[in-house]
């Protein structure tokens, strides 16, 4: 049991509540409004000054997401999806900021948000059978839930470059891009990273820079998103079928609102092949990868035919052959790291201030007052944008002091790795929910399908356990062990673990590597939740109030 030191707030002194959710993205926003309406007395903290989660920190240019507008959306109220109009097919950060703002604000969340607070621990007195909760002014909360919506991509990674103290310019991470913006015009630019984000934000940097150079180490496949306005028709279309949307994304693999091919890449012929992977091309987004054939992800030279295309295409696209090699990856699989969706990234090589570095052959040194050295010289640069990604999954919890029965630390417990059930719960911390925790299909899905499938279990737990008179509820050891050894054994069956990615925790100096989603979909892993709370909740410990 954790105890407290004669200067910590007890658990008598602190004010008491059901719930604290920590964070105030697409999960908190809507834990915080289920919870509510269930009669729970809630707080959501909130890091920053405002709601918003990842959108409100990722402000870099291009930011944009990269499903479609009107799945990612909140399904839960029909006024809500009735009422709010997206402007185009792939919406901009601010539009999406936009969005959860008029959620707060619609379903009046904010009294009971507290802005501008970091969560700095959560201890779990098994005598009194709650949590106690410290925030960064010193202030302390007593509850019975704590609940976790701290976002799968929050803990930004800066590398650990020497000399990077020094650099007489200006350097920001895009994870934690300043509100007013950063003036880019006329400026000698170096991006590092050419994952998602730096894939969006190379093009629209590349267009006010005086000179952009990108540091890549590791070539990516991106296909093109097509992104375009939303016309008036296409909102009534989408409106008034949305009952079956939603049904759909419920259900398929990825929570999206389409389904996959059941044709193998394998079985057709050449020219349908050619023709179907033609068409995701000019379609854009993720039809290429997740519609037109069943076995992209899961048969090696069924994903090698996909790579050689879009192989293809950059060959095409980019007019310096020597540059084109460069951007080919050879390195992974097609899909086995999160696919970038694009706008002109590859035809941003074309431009005339643009160069690329390959920093897999000529590695990174160190940053100096003047910009970056390589190991074949200088790079003189003003700023500097980090686009180096994030300590995935684990990052933003380990941040925080969480510690279960007996004083176990969470980061202590994982220090292996991830150990949850279902990715909503792990054991040794009663009353403990994880909103898209390791374990769950999280960052392989839809992130609003999951989150929703999520805050609404974990809702209904909470509701069963008060119905039913009953203080706690705890993954058990074995359930935990039992999934974790489920969600190994799917992964194996795919691609995935084929890629250095940041779902392995690759990006991450010193992190076990261990694949931290769960890669079986997210309609399969619903109805398996569904199941073990139809039944009482198995795998569960479950104690008496």
């Amino acid at each position: 049991m954790a105890g407290t030191s004669a200067h910590e707030p007890s658990q008598e002194a602190a004010p008491t509540l059901d719930a604290v959710v920590v964070g105030t993205g697409f999960a908190g926003l809507y834990m915080l409004h289920r919870l509510r309406t269930a009669g729970l007395s809630v707080r959501a903290f909130e890091a920053g000054d405002g709601v918003g989660g990842t959108w409100h920190w990722n402000r870099y240019p291009g930011a944009r997401c990269d499903s479609e507008s009107y799945y990612y959306c909140y399904s839960f109220s029909s006024e809500l999806e009735q009422e709010w109009e997206w402007t185009c097919r792939y919406p901009e950060q601010p539009e999406i900021l936009r969005y959860l703002n008029h959620v707060a604000d619609r379903f009046d969340l904010r009294p009971d948000i507290q802005l501008d607070t970091t969560v700095t621990s959560a201890h779990y007195d098994e005598a009194a059978g709650r949590w106690l909760v410290r925030t960064d002014d010193g202030a302390a909360v007593s509850c019975t839930y704590f609940i976790t919506a701290v976002g799968c991509l929050s803990a930004a990674q800066v590398p650990d470059i020497p000399g990077l103290d020094g650099f007489a310019g200006r350097w920001h991470h895009t994870g934690r891009w300043p509100q007013d913006g950063v003036d880019l015009a006329g400026k000698r630019v170096g991006v590092v990273g050419t994952g998602s984000t730096g894939i969006q934000a190379i093009p629209v940097i590349a267009e006010s820079a005086a000179h952009l150079t990108v540091f890549q180490r590791t070539p990516n496949f991106s296909v093109p998103a097509r992104n375009a306005p939303m016309s008036p028709q296409r909102q009534r279309e989408i409106k008034e079928n949305y009952p079956e949307i939603r049904r759909r994304t419920r259900e398929t693999f990825g929570g999206f609102p389409y389904g996959v091919s059941d044709r193998s890449a394998l079985e057709v012929s050449e020219q349908e092949r050619q023709e179907e992977f033609e068409a995701g091309w000019r379609d854009g987004g993720h039809r290429l990868l997740f519609s037109g054939f069943r076995d992209l992800i899961l048969d090696k030279d069924a994903n090698d035919l996909a790579a050689d295309f879009v192989r293809s295409k950059i060959r095409e696209i980019v007019r310096d052959p020597a540059t084109a090699e460069k951007l080919l990856p050879f390195d992974h699989p097609i899909g086995a790291k999160r696919p970038p969706i694009d706008t002109d990234y590859y035809e941003t090589y074309n431009r005339d201030n643009v160069s690329l570095v390959d920093v897999r052959s000529s590695p990174i040194e160190e940053i100096t007052p003047r910009g970056i050295r390589t190991a074949d010289g200088e790079y003189e640069l003003d700023v500097i944008v980090f686009a180096t990604g994030f300590d995935a999954m684990t990052g933003a919890l380990d941040k925080i002091d969480i510690r279960g029965r007996d004083g176990l630390r969470l980061r202590d417990k994982w220090a292996a790795g991830p150990a949850t059930y279902l990715g909503v719960a792990t054991s040794s911390f009663p009353n403990m929910f994880l909103i898209t925790g390791p374990g769950s299909p999280s960052v392989l899905s839809n992130m609003p399908v999951s989150i929703e499938q999520h805050v609404e279990w974990i809702a209904d737990c909470i509701g069963y356990l008060r119905s039913h008179d009953l203080g706690a509820i705890e993954a058990t050891t074995q359930a935990e062990q039992e999934w974790g050894e489920h969600v190994n054994r799917v992964a194996g069956y795919t691609l995935f673990p084929l890629a250095d990615s940041w779902y392995l925790g690759a990006n991450i100096p010193g992190k076990p590597r261990v694949f931290t989603p769960y890669a079986g979909g997210a309609g399969k892993y619903r109805k398996r939740c569904d199941e073990v709370a139809a039944q009482g909740y198995p795998g569960f410990t479950l104690t008496g109030a």
